[in-house]
């Protein structure tokens, strides 16, 4: 059974207590904190395996504490709110989360995604390289550093990650929904437009360097890094 460490972080008592059983139930060791300060302590001092991290909260709000979280490591985090707008989808993905959980939810479901977030975390996949370099680019997960003819670039996390995602798999075309998949974890209700937009913000900021390689397009399909034999 795992062991892991999970911090619940919700400002709502039987919320968390009732993850709490669940988590328990399935092996899992539980820390809870009610606002956003407490859990930042909490994270500092435990080093969690993952995070459920509801949005709106005292203090600190669920999303000032996603930023810290992200910006201190590549610990997961499954947010979870009420609100189900696609703002507030959209500034999750941006944010570097991990997975979206709209309340009211099964518990059962919020464990089932625990695991798959953590199983991501742990697969082949994940220790891939942190640099990927094509002449002119250079994408570091281990700094969360975008350089363009040996120039950082200023990107959000999601973009640097869909971007070492799909160097790391040269000529390789991927579907939108297996791109959220594997870059977000989400099920983001139907709606990949959010890849296109990163897609095109990257175009934006790599203009200048593409000589070699390309993001291309493949109509009616997705998208891929092309690399010129």
């Amino acid at each position: 059974m795992p062991n892991e460490k999970i911090l619940i972080v919700d400002d709502d008592p039987n919320i968390c207590e009732l993850l709490r059983l669940y988590l328990n139930k399935e092996g899992y060791q539980t820390l809870i904190a009610h606002n956003g300060e407490t859990a930042l302590e909490l994270f500092k001092m435990e080093n969690p395996a993952l995070v459920l991290l509801d949005v709106m909260m005292p203090r600190v709000d669920g999303w000032e504490v996603c930023r810290r979280i992200r910006s201190a490591g590549e610990t997961p985090v499954i947010m979870l709110t009420a609100k189900g707008e696609t703002f507030d989808k959209v500034l999750g993905l941006e944010l570097g989360a991990d997975d979206y959980v709209v309340k009211p939810f099964d518990s059962k479901e919020v464990v089932a995604r625990i695991k798959a977030v953590l199983r991501r975390c742990s697969s082949p996949d994940a220790g891939q390289d942190k640099v990927i370099s094509f002449n002119n680019l250079s994408v570091d997960l281990s700094r969360y550093e975008l350089k363009v003819n040996g120039q950082v670039v200023d990107a959000p996390p999601k973009e640097l990650e869909l971007l070492h995602y799909l160097a790391s798999h040269p000529n390789r075309v991927f579907t939108r929904d297996q791109l959220l998949d594997e870059v977000w974890g989400f099920e983001y209700y139907g709606d990949s437009r959010t890849i296109d937009v990163h897609i095109k913000r990257l175009r934006e900021k790599l203009e200048a360097a593409h000589e070699n390689w390309s993001l291309k397009t493949v109509w009616g399909v997705g998208y891929k890094f092309e690399v010129k034999e």
